[in-house]
């Protein structure tokens, strides 16, 4: 348990450790996630989303869709300590801290200029001493609930308590129970697919499906961006990776495609079911192979335009539908992203570090090219992700509910958060109803956030569900059903896994 008196441990070298905005936060206040939290106020739904809840709480994670990393769980590795687990990695808590004038390289990340890094305590010091700007946010459930439920902290991170709160983390993490492949096992986890490079060897898949010791299951997914997008300069050097790793020549656009069909073999041979995209917005072509060919040859050579580019990233995109129609893979297609909003952060600490913004999107003149070819065929199936809610009623929901191959990608990114969930559900049941959508996807960097953030997804959808039960839409026992549906049926069945 935490320690509950507050040692004299604060670091005068860091200057938000007294800061004014840290005053109030000092001491060590309890940290108890509250039992009904994210239900109803009304008591009457607040009883029905309790029973709701309790029936699906315990029941297995299906997590589709995630970036942690298979080696974590090959090599069973101790965590060393909070910081790097709970901070450094999340670019959910470190844009927010750097929102607030914490620099990347103190909260740990490296920059190629030479600042010095911080040190893994400094870091947490800098987090803890500025955990009350958390207040409000989805992260910060999260958060608590990682601290709380799955490492035994009961008070809340404070300038006052940081060191004694590491001190304390390092021990724990040391500790059996707290080993990557225990924790697995604790949080319930049933799948957990990986996002990966097509050029990826998948040796740690390999080893762990090879471990007579090992009795869960992890799944890779072909995420092949920077192999489509011919727009970036590092395409070619990109194509040559590919052809080292199948042994087949990429100089061509014949010879491109058979390394791509092989390379999704390979994964599908090592239980992969889904392939991922990142496109800047929906849009496919399907252009004849003379043009194809004609548009590769020129971004090869370096000569084609930024449209013919273009042009020819979307029709590399229209070549994954058309495998997809032919392996059965699932196409989950992540659009609406404005990537590395500011240059100087991904010149100095690279992507994914937080500086990724929504963009409005459109899909229902995008998606119809692709739709029109694969929209009813047997074998091909999508799961659509966006970050623009306008789109939940107006376009996704009754494409959902037409094509049977399309399903809704839960709410994804910055709208992974309880009222954003709460306003996807309010907008697309109506149309598509409960089972044109994917379940919940936690899409996380943060190993000990898996079972927090489905366990927001199970707490939101029996609140959902309570208030229909509560107007006599539905009976309680068809809420029941549906929320199972949620957490079990609809992952397994929209990745096919």
């Amino acid at each position: 348990m935490a320690h509950t008196t507050s040692p004299a441990a604060r670091s005068e070298a860091d200057p938000t450790v007294r800061s004014g905005a840290s005053r109030a936060m000092s001491g060590n206040k309890p940290l108890r996630p509250h039992p009904d939290r994210l239900f109803p106020a009304e008591p009457e739904q607040r009883a029905i989303a309790r029973r709701l809840h309790e029936a699906v709480r315990d029941l297995p994670i299906i997590s589709p869709h995630s970036h942690i990393d298979a080696a974590l769980l090959d090599r069973d590795q101790p965590f060393g300590d909070p910081a790097t687990l709970l901070v450094t990695p999340d670019h959910y808590v470190t844009r927010l801290l750097h929102a607030h004038g914490v620099t990347m390289s103190e909260l740990g990340l490296a920059d190629r200029d030479g600042t010095e890094t911080a040190a893994p305590r400094e870091v947490w010091r800098r987090f803890c001493s500025h955990w009350h700007f958390f207040l409000g946010t989805a992260s910060r459930q999260w958060l608590e609930a990682e601290l709380h439920d799955v490492l035994g902290v009961t008070v809340q991170p404070s300038a006052d308590n940081a060191d004694a709160l590491y001190d304390e983390l390092v021990a724990k993490l040391a500790e059996p129970g707290l080993s990557p492949r225990a924790l697995y096992e604790s949080f319930g986890i049933e799948v957990l697919a990986t996002t990966d490079d097509p050029a990826d060897d998948l040796r740690h898949h390999r080893a762990l499906a090879e471990d007579p010791t090992w009795h869960g299951r992890v799944v890779p997914t072909f995420r092949p961006d920077s192999y489509l997008d011919a727009t970036n300069p590092e395409w070619p050097r990109a194509l040559d990776r590919l052809a080292a790793a199948g042994g087949i020549d990429t100089g061509d656009y014949r010879g491109t495609l058979r390394a791509l069909e092989s390379r999704r073999e390979f994964f599908r041979e090592n239980g992969a079911t889904t392939t991922d995209h990142s496109a800047p917005d929906a849009r496919m072509e399907f252009l004849d192979e003379a043009e194809a060919s004609r548009l590769f040859d020129a971004a090869r050579a370096g000569t084609a335009d930024t449209e013919e580019a273009a042009t020819l990233s979307r029709h590399l995109l229209g070549e994954m539908a058309r495998m997809s129609s032919e392996d059965g893979m699932v196409l989950a297609l992540h659009t609406g992203s404005g990537r590395n909003h500011h240059p100087e952060t991904l010149r100095r600490y690279g992507p994914d570090t937080g500086h990724d913004i929504p963009l409005a999107a459109e899909f229902t003149r995008s998606l119809r090219p692709m739709l029109e070819r694969f929209g009813t065929h047997p074998r091909f199936r999508t799961v659509v992700f966006t970050l623009d809610e306008t789109v939940f009623s107006r376009e996704l929901a009754p494409l959902a509910g037409f094509y049977p191959s399309v399903y809704l990608g839960a709410p994804w990114w910055f709208l992974d958060a309880p009222r954003a969930m709460r306003r996807f559900r309010d907008a697309v049941t109506e149309t598509a109803g409960f089972h044109r959508t994917s379940g919940f996807i936690d899409d996380t960097r943060g190993f000990c956030s898996i079972p927090a953030r489905h366990d927001t997804a199970r707490r939101v959808d029996a609140a959902h569900l309570a208030g229909l039960v509560a107007e006599h839409l539905i009976d309680e026992d068809a809420a029941a059903e549906v929320l199972h549906d949620l957490v079990v049926r609809q992952p397994r069945e929209a990745f096919r896994l």
